[in-house]
C-alpha cells in the first residue's frame, strides 16, 4: 500500500468535507459543523506529519523480517495499523462529504465518530515517533531495547499518561478482521460491566445480574465504554483479570463451546501422583535418569492433566489410568451406539500446554480447538493443567509441565500411543513452556520432543520495548498494564495469598436470598434506565469545547524530560493514570523464563520449532527475534505470520474463517512434525 496514495486520499477526503460544509445551505448544523471543520483540519495536520514517518518505516522495515519469504515485524505492524486507521477515516469522510446536506444525516453521531478516529490517529502518530527512537537507537535488525534507561522505561511512562480510551470505544478493533469486531465489543462490554461491579458484596448470581444490566449503557455509549475500559485496565488488580479470563471455564460458556466442537470419545481429566520417574538416558538408553516430581514453593505435589482423543484407543480405558481420574471431571465420552471396540495404539502423541498469561485458565478453556485437532490429526492429545501464578510463580508451572512430559513418555501406553513421534504444542504462555520444557529435557538428558508448534509464544518476560509492544497501547486483549501484571505474577513479584476466583455459575450461588437477588435486579434496572435518561448529557460531557475527549488532555501529566516528540506535537494525555511498577528482576532474565535471553548452548539441540504469530499481536517481535536467534545458531525453525488477528486467536477458532484458517496452519505444522521420518507403512491414514 503506497503511503503517497493513502495519505493523498486522506487529504482529498478531508478537503471534500471542508468544502461540503462551507458550501452547505443548512444553517442548523451550527456548532457541530464548526467542530467537524476543526477535526478535519486536525486530521490533515496529522496526515502531513505521519506520511513521512510511514514512508521512512516502509523503506527499511524489511531489514527486520526473519527472511524475505516471511514478512513480519513490529515496524510493519505499526504501519499496517496506521494505514487501517487512515482508511477508516477516508471512508467516513467520503460518506460525510456526500451526505452531510441530506435530511437523514446524523451530524452529532458522525462528529463523534470522526473525533474518535482523529484522537486515534494522534496517538498512533505518537507511537510512530517512539518507534523512530527505537529504530535510531537499536542495532541493525534488533527489535528490542534492552538498555537500562532506554525507550523501555520511557515507553512505560508514556503508557501511564497517554490517552487510550479512544481505542476501546468507537474505534474498538478497527485494526482486526471485521468478523472479530462484534466479539471484541462483547468482550470489552463484559469486562467493563464486570469491572464496575467487581468489588461489590454480591454472590456470583448477583454480580452477573449487576453486570447484565450495567452492560446496556456501555453498549449504547461507546465513549463511556472506552473511558471505563481504560480505568479498568489501568487500576484493577490481578484477581480481577483471573476472574474475567476464567469466565471461559464456566459451564455456560464451556457448554456453548462444546456445541461447536467435534465430538470425541475420550475426554478424561486425571491427576498423576508425585512419584519419582525413571527414564532412559537419551544419549545411552542402557542408562537411566531420575526425574523428581515438582517441588517448588510447597513441596512435592500431583499434576493435573486432560486426555482428549477422538477415537478410543488401546490403553485409554485401562483401569490404571481410570484410577487417576478426577471424580468431578469428564470421563470417557462414548456415543450411545458405540460398541467399545478400541483402535490400536497410535505412533503419535501431542502434548499441549495452554495459554492464559501463566495466571488463568485450564485445558477446559481450550477444549474447543483441542477436540477439533484430535479429530483432524487422529491422534491423542494430552493437555497439562499446570499450577497458576501468582499463587504458584516460576518455576512451579515449568516443573509440572516437565514432569507431565516425562510421565507421558513413560506411560504413553495409557494414553493410546507408542510415542514414536511426540510434538509439544502451546499458545502464548503455553508456547513459552513448550520451549522451556524442551530446554529442561536437554539439561536432564531426557529424550527431547520431535518438534514444537508454538502459537504467539511469550519468549521475553520483561517490559522491554519493541515496535510490536508499542501496540499494547491500543490492544483490547493485551494492554501493557495487564501484560506487566502477568509477568510480575509469574516472576513472583509481590506474590501473596489471593482468594480463589468466584465461579459465576456455581450452584451455591443459587441459594442466595430471594429478596436480596430481587433487590439486585431492581437496583440494576433503575441504574440502567437512569443511564439511558442521562445518555445525551453523558455524551455531550465526554467532549470538551475544543474537540478533545474529556478523559484526555493536551497537557498535564507529561513525563519529565521526555522529548521523543517534535516541538509542535503532544499526544493526548489521560486523566486516569495507572500505578504501574516495572521492576526487572534476575528471574525475568532467567533463560527458563525468557528463552529469548538464553545463551546459545542452552538452545543448541532443540527440536525443530514452528512458530505461528499474528501481525497485529503485541508479542509478534518475541516470535521474530526468537526465530532469528535459533536460525543464527543453525537450529531448525519456521515462522508463519497471519494477518488481522489478535493475540489468543486459537481460542476464537469458531468465530470466523480467519481464525479457523490460522488453526488449520497449526494443524498442518503438527502433522509435519509427526510424519517426518516415520516410515510410510507406520503412518496413520488420518495424518495424510
Amino acid at each position: 500500500m503506497d503511503p503517497k496514495e493513502v495519505f493523498g486520499a486522506l487529504q482529498t477526503a478531508c478537503s471534500d468535507v471542508i468544502s461540503a460544509l462551507n458550501g452547505s445551505p443548512n444553517s442548523s448544523l451550527g456548532d457541530h459543523a464548526d467542530r467537524l471543520l476543526g477535526l478535519m483540519r486536525q486530521i490533515q495536520e496529522h496526515g502531513h506529519a505521519v506520511k513521512p514517518l510511514v514512508t521512512g518505516f516502509t523503506a527499511v522495515y524489511h531489514h527486520f523480517d526473519l527472511d524475505a519469504n516471511t514478512p513480519g515485524n513490529g515496524y510493519r505492524s505499526l504501519v499496517k495499523v496506521v494505514h487501517s486507521c487512515t482508511l477508516h477515516i477516508i471512508q467516513k469522510a467520503r460518506y460525510i462529504a456526500s451526505n452531510c446536506n441530506g435530511p437523514f444525516f446524523r451530524m452529532e453521531h458522525n462528529v463523534a465518530e470522526i473525533e474518535a478516529y482523529c484522537s486515534a490517529l494522534c496517538q498512533l502518530r505518537a507511537l510512530l515517533y517512539l518507534a523512530q527512537v527505537l529504530l535510531n537507537d537499536n542495532a541493525h535488525g534488533q527489535l528490542y531495547s534492552h538498555e537500562k534507561g532506554g525507550l523501555s522505561e520511557k515507553f512505560v511512562q508514556e503508557y501511564i499518561s497517554m490517552h487510550k480510551a479512544c481505542f476501546y470505544g468507537r474505534c474498538l478493533g478497527f485494526q482486526f478482521s471485521p468478523s472479530l469486531r462484534p466479539f471484541l465489543q462483547t468482550v470489552v462490554i463484559s469486562m467493563v460491566s464486570l469491572g464496575e461491579n467487581y468489588k461489590k458484596q454480591q454472590t456470583g448470581v448477583g454480580i452477573a445480574a449487576l453486570s447484565l444490566f450495567t452492560s446496556g449503557k456501555y453498549l449504547m455509549n461507546p465513549d463511556l465504554r472506552g473511558a471505563e475500559f481504560e480505568r479498568i485496565t489501568q487500576n484493577l488488580d490481578m484477581q480481577f483479570w483471573k476472574t474475567f479470563w476464567n469466565l471461559t471455564e464456566t459451564e455456560l460458556l464451556s457448554g456453548l463451546s462444546r456445541i461447536a466442537s467435534s465430538v470425541v470419545q475420550v475426554n478424561l481429566t486425571f491427576t498423576v501422583p508425585a512419584e519419582t520417574l525413571s527414564l532412559p538416558l537419551a544419549s545411552d538408553p542402557s542408562l537411566s535418569v531420575s526425574v523428581s516430581p515438582p517441588v517448588a514453593h510447597w513441596g512435592p505435589g500431583p499434576v493435573n492433566m486432560r486426555l482428549v482423543s477422538h477415537t478410543l484407543r488401546q490403553g485409554q480405558d485401562n483401569a490404571e489410568l481410570l484410577a487417576f481420574s478426577r471424580p468431578q471431571g469428564p470421563q470417557l465420552s462414548l456415543p450411545l451406539a458405540f460398541n467399545r471396540e478400541t483402535a490400536p495404539l497410535s505412533p503419535y502423541l501431542v502434548i499441549h500446554f495452554h495459554g492464559g498469561g501463566f495466571v488463568a485458565q485450564t485445558s477446559k478453556s481450550h477444549e474447543n480447538y483441542l477436540k477439533n485437532w484430535s479429530k483432524d490429526l487422529n491422534v491423542p492429545i494430552l493437555s497439562v493443567d499446570y499450577s497458576l501464578a501468582p499463587e504458584a510463580p516460576f518455576p512451579r508451572a515449568l516443573e509440572e509441565c516437565f514432569y507431565a512430559y516425562c510421565w507421558a513418555l513413560k506411560n504413553c501406553h495409557l494414553l493410546g500411543s507408542t510415542a514414536e513421534r511426540v510434538c509439544l504444542v502451546g499458545d502464548s504462555a503455553g508456547g513459552n513452556l513448550c520451549i522451556t520444557v524442551s530446554m529442561k529435557a536437554m539439561s536432564h538428558g531426557v529424550r527431547v520432543p520431535d518438534g514444537i508448534v508454538a502459537a504467539y509464544p511469550a519468549t521475553l518476560l520483561t517490559i522491554d520495548a519493541s515496535p510490536s509492544r508499542l501496540l499494547t497501547l491500543i490492544d483490547p486483549l493485551l494492554p501493557l498494564s495487564v501484560l506487566s501484571k502477568c509477568i510480575d505474577a509469574y516472576a513472583g513479584i509481590g506474590s501473596r495469598s489471593i482468594q480463589p476466583a468466584q465461579q459465576l455459575d456455581t450452584l451455591a450461588a443459587l441459594g442466595q436470598d430471594t429478596v436480596q437477588l430481587l433487590n439486585t435486579f431492581t437496583q440494576s434496572a433503575n441504574n440502567w434506565f437512569q443511564s439511558l435518561i442521562d445518555q445525551k448529557a453523558s455524551t455531550s460531557s465526554t467532549t470538551s469545547s475544543n474537540g478533545i475527549p474529556a478523559s484526555a488532555s493536551r497537557t498535564g501529566d507529561r513525563p519529565e524530560e521526555s522529548r521523543e516528540y517534535p516541538e509542535n506535537f503532544e499526544p493526548l494525555r489521560s486523566r486516569c493514570l495507572v500505578d504501574m511498577q516495572t521492576p526487572c528482576t534476575p528471574i525475568m532474565k532467567n533463560p527458563f523464563v525468557s528463552p529469548l535471553l538464553s545463551p546459545d548452548n542452552l538452545l543448541k539441540g532443540l527440536p525443530p520449532v514452528h512458530i505461528v504469530a499474528s501481525a497485529l499481536d503485541a508479542l509478534l517481535d518475541d516470535s521474530v527475534m526468537f526465530a532469528k536467534k535459533l536460525r543464527n545458531i543453525n537450529q531448525p525453525v519456521t515462522l508463519t505470520v497471519v494477518d488481522d488477528l489478535p493475540h489468543g486467536f486459537l481460542s476464537l477458532v469458531h468465530l470466523s474463517k480467519d481464525t479457523q484458517d490460522a488453526s488449520d496452519i497449526c494443524v498442518k505444522l503438527i502433522r509435519e512434525v509427526l510424519q517426518k521420518e516415520l516410515p510410510a507403512a507406520q503412518r496413520q491414514p488420518g495424518l495424510n
